[in-house]
């Protein structure tokens, strides 16, 4: 099983989940995290430190959120890894919450 960053992260970006993953299994993409699944050991200490739950374990999944999965894994393969929090994305207050930002991610 793996850990899974989903749709809510997409024009926030925190960085709080980076600085306690043991492996850094984190990737960073312009305003958007993925988790490696090949390298996440599921010891889940991102989960809680996630300020807009936008992390998932991958059986706990929403089912409208399930095609992340897939995204983490491809993305994680092109994006270099992130192991230092930086400051969330200036408007990421108003992104908080937004439904379906999948078009607004980018690569």
């Amino acid at each position: 099983m793996t850990f899974v960053v989903t749709d809510n992260c997409i024009r926030c970006k925190h960085t709080d989940c980076v600085e306690v993953c043991p492996v850094d299994c984190f990737h960073e993409g312009p305003n958007f995290l993925v988790i490696d699944p090949d390298e996440c050991i599921d010891c889940a200490l991102c989960e809680p430190e996630c300020p807009v739950d936008a992390i998932f374990a991958e059986e706990d999944l929403p089912e409208k959120q399930i095609h992340f999965m897939d995204l983490n894994a491809e993305l994680a393969q092109a994006w270099p890894v992130i192991t230092v929090k930086k400051d969330p994305l200036p408007d990421h207050e108003t992104w908080d919450g937004v439904p379906d930002k999948l078009q607004y991610l980018e690569r």
